[in-house]
């Protein structure tokens, strides 16, 4: 009985593809959202691509600006053994960004490495060449390249199958350095894959870089009256302050709440109570009978006032940065018109805002889900209106005491229609909803910077930030805040506040301060993390030109590091931060590099930051540095000089280095030669 053929089985789609392409960086954990970058952002792409066997492969990027354009971006290997392939390039557009990854076989580099170990051995000799004269006759005849290509390629055909030629002198025809530039160009290829595509959203360069200063505008101008009461500063007298900010090189102003404050439950002073008949009240306890989130406190002034102030702001060259806090006061008009929008409790009060042991008696904390689509709808409205005032950042007061859900639908409709909004969140939670917010469209976020204050702690916290959620968390380094004064500022006096400046000004291209901090306000109140007389409650004017011209402020030193900042492209990288070792348990060593390639001199921008952590001691000790991290060739020596007090040395990879805490407690090092 006559056998029947077998037949061949369909083809099934397979996921793999023949050269597989796996691990795309950078892209979001189950890519449910793009990842984020911001326009100058050098970012380093990424993928595994390997074949069974032996033969080489390659790999290229294949990246789409928002206008459409493809440019290709060949691909270097990653660590050995790895099989990850490499290439960092810097996305200069606004908008969304998509890439791929082809991966192919490469038949010159497979034959060159092939050729390499038979050749000398004898083994194979004219096949070999054979092959590459094959190889070059077909990329000669290929009218997808250059004219010079394909006759350099045809001539090298020629030359390898040369007899007449020693093997010596083949394969240098067929290994010139002209042929290899032009194989790495459009490389010979047989197989190849293509992975999918990923996005990229790049924002403005103010959502990942940026100084910020807070101040309260109350406080700007406040005087006391002769009955021991107080006048509010104004959006008038509170504008004379911008020039003295954007002097010491800060380029955003933030403002707390500047809407109507609520009289109910109204707190006094270091947040007591009782509230006197002229305390002012917290400005996060929004809305009273003079309106809500969309209106203006009538003690700083009109709207006219404040387009004024913001018109004075961009003439001293500083954003506005506005909070943006979804709570009301029991006086808001919401609490009448829409009292669905609170938590009723069973005895029919409303339900206060409470971060235990922390209570907000005059906070009413907004329910997002009695009526969403009423909240929502509130809420965009509000955003709007202050964007039509002239407003581009909005720092999210306690977001994550918000649905999820809610930000991530806010901020695509806000960029949708204007994608040079910024949201800040002042995000202090668990590792998890601070990353959530970041994914869902956060362009930047607080963090637990102000708590990590040893070595060990800022070497993890900063390698983490550079590497680990780089590709959606942007940091906003905040050396302290209205609410948070740690026992590190408490008691580690001036050299405290140096060392947290220049910790924040170096390792991240986004930080900022609170009013006070340039003059070493550091009493805090009993049993609280934050500075007592706290300007939460009232008003706080600050003598800052007198506590500079007694030597008692830190704002030349501010104004030091801004300077750095704007002259250092190198600062303003997030994903350029390498750790570096030392001997000593409190000096903190790292690097940021930025290649000549991603300059606007053309030059590169190499520096090194050296920094004692201990606010109370002098310490002598040995560092050592991986030189190839920030372009020195190992073994050379160059020089650097430190931006801090003008110093030069010459430094090789093991250096010693002696940090005072209560004089110099950093070096920040440029390195001016020697630089490969």
């Amino acid at each position: 009985m006559a056998k029947t053929p077998a037949q061949s089985p369909e083809p099934r789609e397979t996921k793999a593809g023949r050269i597989p392409i796996l691990d795309l960086s950078p892209q979001l954990p189950d890519n449910l959202w793009p990842a984020r970058a911001f326009a100058g952002e050098v970012v380093p792409f990424a993928a595994t691509a390997f074949r069974e066997g032996h033969d080489r492969i390659g790999a290229l990027l294949l990246l789409t600006s928002p206008d459409g354009v493809e440019i290709e971006h060949r691909m270097r290997k990653g660590a050995p053994g790895t099989d990850r392939w490499e290439t960092e390039v810097q996305l200069s557009l606004t908008g969304s960004w998509s890439y791929r990854v082809r991966a192919f076989a490469d038949d010159y580099a497979t034959w060159e490495h092939n050729a390499a170990i038979k050749l000398p051995a004898g083994i194979d000799v004219e096949l070999t060449f054979q092959i590459i004269a094959g190889l070059f006759a077909t990329a000669g005849a290929d009218k997808h390249r250059t004219v010079s290509a394909r006759r350099l390629f045809a001539a090298a055909a020629k030359a390898v199958a040369d007899p007449a030629k020693s093997v010596d002198e083949r394969f240098s025809a067929a290994t010139s350095v002209k042929l290899r530039a032009a194989a790495s160009v459009m490389p010979l290829t047989s197989l190849e894959s293509v992975s999918e595509a990923r996005t990229i959203i790049v924002e403005r360069t103010r959502a990942g870089v940026g100084s910020w200063y807070e101040f309260f505008p109350r406080s700007e101008g406040a005087k006391r009256r002769a009955d021991g009461s107080w006048k509010s500063g104004t959006f008038r007298t509170a504008a004379k302050r911008l020039a003295e900010v954007a002097a010491m090189g800060f380029d955003v102003v933030y403002l707390p709440p500047i809407h109507p404050i609520g009289h109910a439950y109204r707190k006094g002073p270091n947040n007591s109570l009782v509230a006197g008949e002229n305390d002012p009240g917290s400005p996060w306890a929004i809305g009273s009978a003079e309106g809500g989130h969309d209106a203006i406190h009538p003690d700083l002034g009109t709207e006219a006032d404040f387009a004024w102030f913001m018109g004075k702001a961009r003439k001293a060259g500083v954003e506005i940065a506005l909070d943006l806090a979804l709570q009301a006061s029991p006086d808001h008009p919401w609490v009448k018109e829409h009292p669905e929008w609170f938590t009723t409790l069973p005895d029919g009060t409303i339900a206060y805002a409470e971060n235990p042991p922390k209570k907000y008696q005059d906070i009413y904390p907004v329910n997002f889900d009695n009526d969403p689509s009423g909240i929502r709808a509130e809420v965009l409205r509000i955003v709007r209106l202050w964007i039509e005032r002239g407003v581009r950042i909005f720092r999210v007061d306690n977001p994550h005491t918000k649905p999820l859900e809610f930000w991530e639908w806010l901020i695509a409709e806000v960029n949708r229609e204007y994608p040079d909004v910024v949201f800040l969140a002042e995000a202090f939670t668990r590792p998890a909803i601070l990353h959530g917010l970041a994914k869902v469209g956060f362009a930047q976020s607080y963090t637990y910077f102000t708590w990590r204050n040893t070595k060990e702690e800022l070497e993890e916290f900063f390698d983490s930030l550079a590497h680990d959620t780089a590709d959606f968390l942007r940091p906003n380094l905040f050396v302290n805040t209205p609410d948070i004064l740690t026992e590190y500022l408490q008691f580690g006096g001036p050299a405290a506040f140096k060392i947290r400046a220049a910790l924040a000004a170096t390792a991240a291209p986004t930080w900022g301060v609170y009013s006070g901090f340039e003059l070493f306000e550091s009493v805090a109140r009993p049993g609280a993390e934050e500075s007592i007389d706290n300007e939460k409650y009232e008003y706080r004017p600050r003598d800052f030109r007198g506590a500079e011209a007694l030597g008692k402020s830190l704002a030349p030193f501010l104004t030091l590091l801004n300077r750095i900042r704007a002259e250092h492209p190198a600062l303003r990288q997030l994903r350029n931060l390498d750790l570096h070792e030392s001997d000593d348990d409190a000096i903190l060593v790292y690097s940021k590099y930025l290649a000549a390639e991603f300059t606007d001199t053309g030059k590169p921008d190499a520096l090194i930051v050296a920094l004692n952590v201990d606010p109370h001691s002098v310490r002598e000790t040995m560092i050592h540095l991986d030189v190839t991290r920030f372009g020195i060739t190992p073994g050379a020596g160059f020089k650097v000089t430190d931006l801090i007090t003008g110093a030069v040395w010459t430094w090789s990879a093991d250096n010693y280095v002696r940090l005072d805490a209560f004089t110099e407690p950093v070096h920040i090092l440029q390195v001016t030669e020697g630089l490969s």
